[in-house]
């Protein structure tokens, strides 16, 4: 099939590899505007100091292998069960001790670290958070998740309370917007798009996956659905068993998978470029075609 003009560089984008890989792979020859995007996944446990030291090991695995930003997922700061009460008794100021200590991280390696935490609300729930420190260690975005996991047996609600719905926070990394979702938000396509409408091209989504009937098709299914319908790049990092599914991934705005991991725990980068997201919106212009917006419903208390 002849090629026609705006279709140059639509195959799948440069990556760290696919499956299971843990060599990187330099970006593209020639390439200037290429940033290393990382996921990285682990099992996070009630131990926040262990899972800081993990965090650490993986951050400098990821800038060995090119990457300017790692996403870890949701519930690094803790992770026990039953998750409720725990994770209240666990719950610390945005400015505690993880967060410090994350920031550290981030500013010894040079690299924007974004990561999930559990955040005090009231005495008797908490916030599920999304943090990301800038490569000098300073809060640039914060996200508090917005629809609770009350589904597949689960009550988030009955501990948690969601985040408000307002105008995103995002920061800038090498030419694109980024912004930030939380695991259960994948499954409500207006999240993305939400972010989408605020400039977003670039989607991080630290999760912890729950295992379950279907849910590991759920998973890369909607994933790579936010990046299609959207024409952006999602970075995706979920736990490893038993508290997720693990198969973290990368995806570029044709969908491709363009770097992911299986089940174990480690780190993979790809190279992404705001010439790759041009090239496809100039064959796919479907947000500027779309005829509907996204607008909030009111509070659910």
């Amino acid at each position: 099939m002849p090629r026609t003009a705006g279709d140059e560089g639509l195959g799948a984008g440069s990556s760290a590899g696919t499956a299971g890989a843990v060599s990187a792979v330099t970006p593209a020859s020639g390439s200037t505007t290429a940033v290393g995007i990382a996921v990285a996944q682990f099992a996070p446990t009630a131990d926040t100091a262990a899972n800081l030291a993990e965090m650490r090991r993986l951050t400098e695995l990821a800038v060995a292998r090119g990457a300017t930003l790692v996403v870890f997922p949701e519930y690094s700061s803790h992770f026990s069960s039953p998750l409720g009460p725990n994770a209240l008794a666990a719950a610390e100021p945005i400015d505690g001790y993880f967060a410090t200590e994350l920031a550290r991280i981030a500013r010894q390696n040079r690299i924007v670290v974004v990561a999930g935490l559990i955040e005090n609300a009231d005495d008797d729930h908490y916030y599920n958070t999304l943090v990301a420190f800038d490569s000098r260690g300073e809060l640039v975005a914060r996200y508090r998740k917005v629809h609770l996991y009350d589904a597949f047996g689960g009550r988030e609600s009955e501990w948690m309370r969601a985040g408000a719905v307002g105008h995103p926070q995002t920061f800038e990394l090498g030419g694109f917007t980024v912004g930030l979702q939380t695991c259960y938000d994948i499954r409500f396509p207006e999240v993305t798009r939400w972010l989408v409408d605020a400039g977003v091209d670039l989607v991080l989504v630290p999760a912890e996956w729950v295992p379950g009937p279907a849910k590991e098709r759920h998973w890369m299914t909607l994933v790579v659905a936010r990046a299609i319908e959207n024409t952006v790049f999602v970075a995706a990092a979920d736990h490893t068993a038993p508290g997720g599914v693990g198969l973290s991934m990368i995806v570029d705005p044709m969908g491709e998978v363009i770097a992911s991991i299986g089940a174990q725990p480690d780190v993979t980068v790809a190279f992404v470029s705001p010439d790759r997201l041009a090239a496809v919106r100039r064959v796919n212009p479907a947000l500027a075609l779309r005829r509907f917006a996204v607008t909030p419903l009111p509070a659910v208390e």
